[in-house]
């Protein structure tokens, strides 16, 4: 299929995917949308939960296996949005509307790439499209659901906004629940002990204490309290207890664990993990796919953002057209021509090496 066609129908079809509400968990309509488009282009598709899946027509079990994967959950849009964040207009060049920067774009992209390896014969590699939700809340039925129903893989591309360079490590992410505890008593009376005080310490810690080892690609492990409170209604009670929450940012320099065991020797709150599913992840810079990126002039660099290659057990190399720092804002679009150059790229790249 030549390319300007895929650009359109690309297009086309990111329009008809932001005019669907697609939160996390509530895909099933974004998912359908996409087998339509598929089916309907001689693609046979395959569905597990809300994951739609193809494999390229002449797929080989004998030979290695690229995935293309992107998600086509959003975010759900935020108060300041001016526009309708399901009404996609194009105004200067910029498609407007929730999910059109993070990820649909590169989603849509990632597809025209596939269509265009779709009936190649005689592939070094074989392509399977993986078109994935729950990405934005990290969830159990995305792309972590999807990979076992799948058929062996040696490495993924991962549609993100990434102005088509190349994230080649990322950070983990650990959500961190702790509580300090006190004792409750009267404000007005030296009474108890303050749960908030105690917290106090413990936030003043987190954010003046370095971990000594920095990654190459990813600097520092960096963590943030981002929520805090307390167990009171009432304005004269001293606080039992103090629940707040850190969020961390782990790089290759660390496992969970270790970084699990520094904090929990040096707070006095009880600290629990949410989860331990998030960790970082890096493709060697020689990795052939990255040298073909390379060859094209894009860049590598390390991503402080977590996306679904964190869950993935093979390398995964994070690339795709849009804007990381338009992701979940109000009026989120792409430039109409970053979809453009995106299916280019990734058919470049790809052409490299299969």
């Amino acid at each position: 299929m030549e390319t300007d066609q895929l650009f359109k129908d690309a297009v086309e079809l990111l329009k008809e995917l932001i005019a669907t509400q697609s939160f996390s968990k509530e895909e099933d309509n974004t998912a359908a949308i996409l087998e339509t488009f598929l089916t309907t282009r001689g693609v046979e598709t395959k569905r597990h939960l809300n994951n739609v899946w193809a494999l390229n027509k002449y797929y080989d079990a004998t030979k290695p296996t690229i995935l293309l994967n992107s998600h086509h959950d959003t975010v759900k849009p935020n108060p300041q949005y001016t526009k309708d964040p399901y009404n996609p207009i194009i105004e200067d060049g910029k498609l407007f509307g929730l999910g059109s920067n993070d990820a649909g774009g590169c989603l849509v992209s990632l597809i025209a790439a596939f269509l265009y390896f779709y009936d190649k014969q005689d592939l070094k590699y074989n392509v399977i499209l993986g078109a994935t939700a729950e990405e934005e809340i990290s969830g159990f039925n995305g792309i972590e659901a999807l990979v076992p129903v799948l058929p062996p893989i040696n490495f993924a591309i991962v549609g993100e906004p990434t102005q088509m360079n190349m994230a080649i490590a990322e950070k983990g992410l650990m959500v961190i629940d702790c509580v300090a505890q006190g004792k409750a008593g009267h404000a007005a009376r030296e009474e108890g002990v303050n749960a908030i005080y105690k917290a106090m310490k413990d936030i003043e810690w987190f954010s003046s204490f370095e971990f000594p080892k920095v990654s190459e690609w990813l600097g520092k492990v960096k963590m943030s309290v981002t929520v805090i409170n307390t167990e009171n209604k009432a304005h004269n009670v001293v606080p039992a207890l103090c629940n707040y929450v850190v969020d961390v940012r782990i790089t290759d320099a660390y496992t969970h664990e270790e970084v699990l065991a520094i904090i929990q020797s040096n707070i006095s709150a009880d600290a629990k993990p949410r989860s331990m599913r998030m960790r970082s992840t890096r493709i060697d810079v020689d990795h052939p796919i990255v040298q073909a990126g390379l060859a094209l002039g894009k860049t590598t660099y390390g991503s402080p953002t977590c996306s679904d290659k964190a869950l993935m057990p093979f390398v995964a190399l994070k690339c795709g057209p849009g804007d990381s720092a338009r992701s979940h804002t109000a009026d989120e679009y792409i430039y109409v021509d970053e979809i453009k150059s995106g299916i280019e790229g990734y058919i470049k790249m790809i052409e490299k090496i299969i």
